[in-house]
């Protein structure tokens, strides 16, 4: 099968139900191309303030960096398992991943990615809103990493929108009484929600979701304001984690961008500071509250071992007034970093950083001493809950006293 290119992508802006036209995106000589709608200029709404600022004419992207797309763009493409799935399909078809621009990887998002960007052409497809039983499609994603892609690969590509992460994942759609499930990359049904359900990986143990979940309950104990989270159970695991979408209010959408997007950073590179990261809230939000959010989320990663907080695990809102805020805490589970460190660092520190670290970072962003003291007894309060998180979220007693023996330092 031979491959047509997309020569350009029209992007658009579903925010809150309003459609924008946002522009067009050209890409050349692995260099992405974009220029604004002129009346979209007109809106005053700043999708990517810093690497992306309205502006007549056309902008380039960042050479070596995203293939040389825009980072906001570049939130747009599933990495890790969706990025896998894709190729999978291509090789099924003739033909080579590498063959793909940015912008072709781009149309099979088309208008069911995360957040609120669209593009046309659409080379995606959207499955009709039928139920969904998880075990089974669990064990479709454990054949596609064993290499055996089978019928399932088109179902699995079209529950995946454009999420990121190593883990397998689907979007769905879950009743109000949450019993039952239905895809969900597209509109619901009345009284169904948008949510996000994650499948073990290669390396993942049986009750990885059971510790992500527990994780979760551990978090909102410490005073993280994070979505309905919960355990749906399964045959040969301890259960599916699973995470109402904050990019979604209803069927209406928010445009969601990272901070590895909006600072124009490679997450897989060690390469920011919480400093960095408390710095950038601000100016974004120009709201010390919410910079206090990102603080706290800082002092949990740090203290209850989520060493795997990279410049794309953290993500910002705007809604349709052009407002943005902190998008809620996600990917928090036990997890290890490049060579065991933290992927962010913390005041320089990336080894071993603690609580003097954490009470220096507070200071750097002009935290009051106090405020920073209460947080961090806060986060060590509910930290030392953990065995009963997770002896209730069903975590086997290995794996709970592995991670108590971690946490306890």
């Amino acid at each position: 099968m031979k491959l047509k290119p997309v020569e350009l992508l029209h992007v658009g802006l579903l925010l809150e139900g309003k459609a924008h036209k946002l522009g067009r995106l050209a890409y050349r000589d692995r260099q992405a191309y974009f220029e604004y709608d002129p009346a979209f200029l007109a809106s005053k709404l700043e999708i990517s303030p810093l690497a992306l600022p309205l502006a007549a004419g056309v902008l380039s992207g960042q050479p070596g960096l995203h293939d040389g797309l825009h980072g906001v763009f570049d939130d747009s493409l599933p990495d890790g398992w969706g990025r896998l799935l894709l190729d999978r399909q291509l090789r099924q078809q003739g033909i080579e991943p590498n063959q793909l621009t940015p912008l072709d990887r781009l149309a099979y998002v088309g208008t069911h990615g995360m957040g609120a960007l669209t593009y046309q052409p659409d080379h995606g497809a959207l499955p009709a809103a039928a139920a969904l039983d998880l075990d089974l499609l669990a064990g479709a994603a454990r054949r596609v990493i064993k290499g055996e892609a089978g019928a399932a690969l088109a179902e699995l590509i079209a529950l995946n929108g454009s999420s990121a992460g190593a883990r397998p994942k689907a979007m769905i759609g879950v009743s109000a009484n949450q019993t039952d499930i239905l895809h969900g990359v597209a509109a619901l049904p009345a009284g169904y929600t948008h949510w996000l359900v994650k499948f073990g990986n290669a390396t993942d143990g049986p009750d990885s979701g059971a510790v992500e979940y527990a994780y979760s309950r551990m978090a909102e104990a410490a005073g993280l304001a994070l979505p309905p989270t919960r355990l749906f159970p399964a045959r040969r695991a301890a259960g599916y984690f699973a995470v109402q979408r904050f990019d979604r209010n209803g069927d209406m959408r928010l445009h969601m961008h990272s901070a590895a997007g909006l600072l124009q950073v490679d997450f897989r590179l060690p390469s920011l500071d919480y400093k960095d990261l408390l710095a950038l809230t601000m100016h974004l939000t120009r709201d010390l509250r919410e910079v206090e959010k990102i603080y706290r989320l800082a002092a949990f990663n740090v203290l209850a071992h989520n060493r795997d907080d990279h410049a794309k695990n953290f993500a910002f809102l705007m809604n349709g007034a052009g407002q943005w805020r902190v998008a809620p805490p996600y990917d928090l589970t036990f997890a290890a970093g490049p060579g065991g460190e933290q992927s962010m660092l913390v005041m320089g520190e990336g080894k071993a950083p603690g609580r003097t670290h954490l009470l220096r970072l507070a200071e750097a962003a002009s935290l009051p001493a106090p405020m920073a003291r209460t947080i961090l007894d806060q986060v060590q309060d509910a930290i030392a809950q953990w065995p009963q998180f997770a002896s209730a979220a069903g975590v086997k007693k290995t794996t709970r006293q592995h991670i108590a023996a971690v946490l306890a330092g």
